[in-house]
């Protein structure tokens, strides 16, 4: 899909100056921070709704949201993230379909594990009652205790399991 040399990726202290300018526009345009997870979870109250309505409406989770869980700031925003992001790839040649993956890993074992930690992810965003992203730059932004204390263990837990994994990645 894409065609010659990729360009080369936005500076990343840029990138997160632009991140920063769009957590502050949405602060003063819609009043509050971002994340992901709602939209996800409102996805799914959708095909719920498509499936067996009632159920849905009657449910003390889902049944908040209406009969209309699409017609949420949140979705649209997690809309704009994933096209802008294919416009992104395209513009700069990015697109390949790959499945990235350390040497002693199979493109299934990989997709397995994937999976697996998507769920897991997506089921304590929405038992926390929200996502990482959502902790990561609203939280630290507004300088609460939580966020700052997340986005350094998010940090240092990565690096550390970066070290004990980095063999995965070798050949």
């Amino acid at each position: 899909m894409s065609s010659g040399n990729p360009r080369p990726y936005l500076n990343p202290y840029l990138a997160g100056f632009l991140l920063g300018l769009t957590l502050l526009c949405s602060f003063v345009i819609l009043g509050a921070g971002l994340g992901a997870s709602n939209a996800l979870a409102r996805a799914a109250a959708w095909c719920g709704l498509c499936l067996n309505p009632e159920s849905v409406l009657a449910s003390k989770y889902f049944g908040a949201w209406g009969k209309e869980p699409l017609n949420y700031y949140l979705v649209y925003m997690f809309v704009g993230v994933v096209l802008g992001g294919f416009v992104s790839a395209l513009l700069s040649r990015r697109v390949q379909v790959q499945v990235e993956r350390g040497a002693s890993f199979s493109a299934g074992m990989r997709l397995i594990l994937a999976m697996l930690g998507g769920v897991l992810a997506g089921f304590g965003s929405r038992l926390a009652r929200g996502c990482t992203s959502g902790m990561a730059l609203t939280g630290t932004a507004l300088l609460t205790t939580g966020g700052v204390a997340f986005l350094l263990s998010t940090f240092v837990g990565g690096y550390l399991m970066a070290y004990f994994f980095r063999r995965q990645w070798h050949d």
